[in-house]
């Protein structure tokens, strides 16, 4: 344990709607109740978003930011029919932006494309929660540094503003699966992120870098073992006030 924030991130994925500010208002009871306990901790809900501004808006607790889950790598305005860019989600309220993930790597954003947005997002101070993983038949060959090395490497320069950069490590073998990777293995890993960011782009500090991949309130006690763990991306358990609530508490026994 450190001195640095923890972060917990909701990923919410097309999921919500109006009414799931209620969800928003039992999180922020739960910040104001248990103030003392999550003072340094930093909550960050990822909604769809046709729900930023208002969740913006109803936000009770400085504990609490809202962030997009993507963007268009277009720094202004165009021609872009369904699109959204940082600037965009900026002005409606999102502090944050999850770009990189393993659903949208699969659907064929390639590394170049997640680095322009990640720029763009930069350059608007839009803080960016970069994803990184590798899949199963990547962890089996043992080329899972390799990988992150290439998504790191690729998508980051060191004249971008690192400290607004959050890494999220997803293995993607393990994202829903209910599987995560041994203490050991993570542990190995997220050394291994941090020493690659530090040595590549020469920054004086080490990043902060998030685990994703099945979390939940019953292996959150394992999780919070691993010292290199900075915080947590949470898929679908952050959609139930009460498993999100329960991580966050689960964290600290």
């Amino acid at each position: 344990m450190t001195n640095k924030l923890k972060y917990f991130v909701g990923n919410w994925k097309m999921f919500g709607d109006i009414g799931s500010i209620k969800i928003l208002h039992q999180i922020s009871r739960f910040c104001v109740k248990f103030k003392k306990k999550v003072r340094k901790n930093k909550i960050i809900i990822c909604v769809p978003n046709t729900l930023i501004y208002p969740f913006k808006k109803k936000v009770q607790s400085n504990i609490i930011s809202i962030g997009a889950q993507n963007c268009h790598h277009h720094p202004s305005y165009g021609a872009f029919t369904g699109s959204v860019n940082a600037l965009m989600l900026k002005n409606i309220g999102a502090e944050y932006v999850i770009l990189g993930h393993s659903e949208n790597r699969s659907k064929g954003e390639s590394i170049s494309l997640i680095k322009k947005k990640i720029q763009t997002s930069l350059n608007i101070k839009l803080n960016v929660i970069f994803c990184i993983g590798e899949t199963l038949k990547e962890k089996n060959k043992k080329k899972t540094f390799s990988v992150l090395r290439k998504q790191i490497k690729g998508s980051i320069e060191k004249k971008f503003n690192l400290n607004k950069i959050i890494i999220a490590y997803e293995p993607i073998w393990s994202i829903g699966t209910g599987k995560i990777p041994s203490v050991h293995d993570l542990n190995k890993t997220f050394k291994f992120i941090k020493n690659e960011f530090k040595k590549s782009f020469r920054s004086k500090t080490l990043p902060t870098v998030l685990y994703g991949g099945s979390v939940n309130d019953k292996n959150i006690g394992i999780l919070s073992s691993i010292s290199e763990i900075d915080g947590f991306l949470v898929g679908a358990a952050s959609r139930s006030p009460k498993k999100f609530i329960d991580i966050i508490k689960n964290y600290y026994k």
